[in-house]
């Protein structure tokens, strides 16, 4: 039974966005709309255009027997630095100094509107990459990997620091933690992540660069490859980090302990 051509387009355009970096044959909407691949066609022009003027994302149409559509997320440097500068102001509260130099964060990355932004940011920059999953180490970063994941339609992997019986058997190194130079461990299960994978690593805040070094080490245990590093924050005010091979949407520059005051700019995701 053919349906309108406004409720088409309506739930083509909910097929695309559920479906991100996947290829979808015209044929398949044909036969579920029954409509010619013409009109089918048309309709995806309609869409790319909508989503391109909008900032939505880019609609790809490949052409051949093998060809389809393909939805990418994407938002454009603009729109991503408006959003991170109303952060910015956002984490400038001083309520938000905890003992340390640490910054509470949890009310940020709990609400799904930022944290869907944040996800399309940080997509947006590795649609090239062939990424195949999105790392993070328990548990403030999960939300942010969860975010990204969908965003690039791959799996996230969470790197745990204490084994859980529901993990089966896992894979355990050690690493020197860059904000208290101890030596700590994390696992992640074996199941976790294929061998030749490509891997982005994602983190809610990053203070001596050690975790993040330690991650690297753990997909060279699963003979994978690292493709990027991004975090949300970073403490640009210590020195000596573990590493310096990542990118950040936010830089907390300076904090005053004693004051409980401090300084937030825009990442190097920006510079």
């Amino acid at each position: 039974m053919k349906i309108k051509r406004s409720e088409r387009l309506v739930d083509m355009t909910h097929h695309l966005l559920e479906h991100p970096h996947t290829l979808v044959s015209l044929t398949y909407y044909s036969k579920k709309y029954g409509s010619a691949k013409s009109s089918i066609s048309e309709d995806l022009s309609i869409i790319k255009r909508t989503f391109e003027e909008n900032g939505i994302g880019i609609v790809e149409t490949l052409p051949g027997a093998a060809g389809g559509v393909k939805y990418t997320p994407t938002i454009s440097d603009s729109a991503a630095k408006v959003f991170i500068e109303e952060i910015c102001e956002m984490m400038a509260s001083k309520e938000r100094l905890l003992p340390g130099g640490y910054v509470y964060l949890s009310d940020l990355l709990g609400n799904p509107q930022i944290l869907q932004k944040i996800g399309r940011i940080i997509a947006s920059q590795y649609t090239e990459q062939s990424v195949t999953a999105v790392m993070t180490v328990a548990t403030k970063g999960v939300p942010i990997a969860q975010a990204v994941a969908s965003n690039l339609n791959v799996p996230f992997v969470i790197v745990r620091r204490d084994s859980k019986i529901t993990e089966g058997s896992t894979v355990s190194i050690n690493y020197v933690s860059g904000s208290s130079e101890r030596v700590e461990k994390m696992e992640l299960s074996k199941r976790s992540l294929p061998s030749g994978s490509k891997v982005l690593i994602v983190d809610d805040f990053m203070k001596g660069g050690g975790t993040v070094n330690g991650m690297k080490s753990m997909i060279e245990e699963f003979d994978s490859e690292t493709v990027g590093v991004m975090v949300f924050a970073e403490a640009a005010y210590t020195t000596g980090k573990e590493t310096d091979d990542y990118t950040s949407l936010i830089r907390v520059d300076k904090v005053d302990l004693r004051n409980r005051t401090m300084e937030v700019s825009l990442g190097s995701h920006f510079d």
